[in-house]
């Protein structure tokens, strides 16, 4: 018998994701997720009841209205108006209703992004430590992924970096702020200067490069500071975002792809993005979802309630002598293992039921991260555990 055949795109892909699948499907966090004892810092799945008004808003919106209530949906008029008319008031800039692209999440927003401006062999240049899977999408549209990392100092983007990875090849560069993992905000300036390198670049190569700001955290901000969007600096620019991180209810995905006011060429845009969430399996958001919507983008998260989660383990970790971060956003914090090999210090934690992501699994060795969806008594629960840890790591060393 023949055997069963498996595209090389495909193999790449998953090749890239085969220690996400090991993590999610056959680790110690998988067969223990869940349990009473467990401290789960690893993932952002909600540790917490999710927020009242969400709950409420489905259940207001599940009866059906009429007999299409449950039919197909594609981007529902009322729902792009409620969508623009959020980011006017929040951005202060005019987006339109027929530039709004509802999606089942982030992930089905950049998989239609990426394959609606990839060609076979086109780079896309991505920040290092990544969302996991940035590599594989890249790959599945049929581009090459170009790792570029981070300032190590600062967090903030390495603009030299970026400068020296585009190529003639370049179509795309995708930038997450406030980036997960470190929780940085880029600043205006740095927005700036990568709008221009953008410009310069493709003028040069002769081609137009294309921004996909990922902004799935823009509405988790600590510290009162405020959130600028790179699309606000470059108009060929893809604006995309979930609303599972600010309700903490990942499985309830919808999100939606913006496209700024000034992109040229909007108009041919619009009918390729329909067209590719069409055909990228349908990537709208189901029904009850887009009714509800409205209810939906009214919902805020609970600021104060992940600022006081994130001091309490970022002092925490600091006082026990770890070298731990404080995010200017996102729901994660980043910290230095107190072993070279993160891997290792990760397993130790995990055979104490406290779980985490070690950094060597997102491109950044000698580093873990936390989730700040943990509820406060795990946090408080976990922090002798990192305390024993950090005297028995520091007597091996002496």
């Amino acid at each position: 018998m023949t055997p069963g055949h498996i595209s090389a795109k495909t193999r790449s892909a998953v090749e890239y994701l085969s220690s996400t699948i090991a993590f999610v499907t056959d680790s110690a966090w998988a067969r223990q997720a869940g349990e009473p004892d467990v401290c789960d810092f690893a993932i952002g799945n909600p540790q917490e009841m999710p927020p009242p008004a969400f709950v409420e808003a489905l259940q207001r919106w599940t009866a059906p209205r009429n007999s299409h209530w449950y039919g197909y949906m594609l981007n529902d008029p009322a729902s792009r108006a409620i969508v623009a008319e959020a980011l006017q008031k929040r951005r202060g800039v005019p987006f339109a209703a027929e530039d709004i692209f509802l999606t089942n999440g982030a992930t089905a927003a950049l998989a239609v992004v990426l394959c609606t401006i990839i060609d076979p062999g086109d780079e896309v240049i991505f920040i290092s430590p990544p969302w996991f899977q940035y590599e594989s999408m890249i790959i599945n549209a049929g581009g090459t992924p170009v790792r570029v990392p981070m300032d190590g100092q600062t967090f903030d983007l390495d603009l030299a970096e970026i400068e020296a990875a585009m190529t003639g090849r370049t179509r795309a560069i995708i930038v997450n702020s406030p980036h997960n993992p470190s929780g940085k905000i880029y600043p205006p300036q740095t927005l700036g200067v990568l709008a221009r390198l953008l410009t310069e670049a493709g003028k040069r190569i002769g081609r137009r490069i294309y921004l996909i700001s990922d902004e799935a955290y823009s509405r988790i901000i600590f510290d009162g500071r405020t959130y600028t969007s790179p699309t606000a600096y470059y108009p060929h620019s893809f604006l995309v975002y979930t609303y599972a991180k600010v309700l903490l209810t990942p499985g309830q995905r919808i999100g939606y792809i913006a496209l700024p006011p000034e992109m040229p060429d909007r108009e041919e845009m619009r009918t390729a993005l329909l067209g590719m969430q069409m055909i990228n399996g349908w990537a709208f958001p189901n029904a009850l979802l887009q009714h509800a919507l409205g209810d939906i983008e009214a919902i805020g998260p609970d600021i104060a309630h992940l600022q006081s989660k994130r001091d309490r383990l970022v002092d925490g970790l600091n006082a026990l002598g770890y070298q731990a971060s404080r995010p200017e956003g996102t729901f994660y914090v980043l910290a230095q293992s107190p072993l070279a090999d993160d891997q290792a210090f990760i397993a130790q934690l995990a055979e104490q039921k406290v779980f985490c992501i070690p950094g060597s699994a997102m491109g950044l060795p000698g580093f873990f991260r936390l989730s700040l969806t943990a509820r406060m008594e795990m946090i408080d629960r976990a922090l002798p555990v990192f305390a024993a840890l950090a005297k028995q790591v520091g007597g091996e060393n002496a």
